[in-house]
C-alpha cells in the first residue's frame, strides 16, 4: 500500500447554521440530553454539544431562509446508535416531543435500521444502527462451531 501523506482519522465536528438560534438551541438541547451529549462550549450566538467522540455545533445564520431537502449542501446527518432498540426509543421520544418524522424506524437497507426526522429548519437528521443482525449471526455461528469442537 502506498504511503499516504495525510490521513483523516475521524470527523471531529459539524457546524450547522440555524434560522432561529433560540428555537434551535431548545430543540437540540432536548435532543442531545436524550442522546447523552453535554454542552462542550457556548459563546454568544453559538453552542456545541459533545458525547466525547462527536461534536455538533449550531450558530445563527445571517439569512433567515428555511432549508429544503434537496437543496445544494447538507443532505442529512446520521447519529450511530448502540442498537436497534435505541432507534425505537429515539422514535418514541421524537413522537412524544412532536418532532416531524419523515421516515419512521424501519429496515432501509440490509441490516440498516434507522429513523429519519427534521430539526426546526428542516435539516434531516437520522438515528441509525448498522450491522447488528450480522454481528449476532456471526456470534451465533462462532458459538456453534466452538460447541462442536
Amino acid at each position: 500500500m502506498p504511503k499516504v501523506p495525510c490521513r483523516v482519522v475521524g470527523i471531529d465536528h459539524i457546524s450547522v447554521r440555524v434560522s432561529d438560534y433560540d428555537r434551535s438551541k431548545a430543540f437540540y438541547s432536548k435532543l442531545f440530553t436524550f442522546l447523552g451529549f453535554e454542552i462542550s462550549d457556548e459563546y454568544p450566538g453559538t453552542i456545541g454539544w459533545t458525547n466525547g467522540k462527536t461534536r455538533y455545533w449550531i450558530a445563527e445564520a445571517e439569512g433567515r431562509k428555511q432549508y429544503k431537502i434537496g437543496d445544494v449542501g447538507f443532505h442529512h446527518y446520521a447519529f450511530q446508535l448502540r442498537n436497534r432498540r435505541d432507534v425505537d426509543e429515539l422514535q418514541a421520544w421524537l413522537e412524544k416531543e412532536g418532532v416531524k418524522i419523515v421516515d419512521p424506524a424501519d429496515e432501509y437497507y440490509e441490516d440498516y435500521y434507522a429513523v429519519f426526522f427534521l430539526d426546526p429548519d428542516g435539516l434531516k437528521l437520522e438515528g441509525m444502527k448498522y450491522g447488528e443482525l450480522t454481528g449476532k449471526k456471526a456470534k451465533g455461528k462462532a458459538k456453534s462451531l466452538k460447541e462442536k469442537a
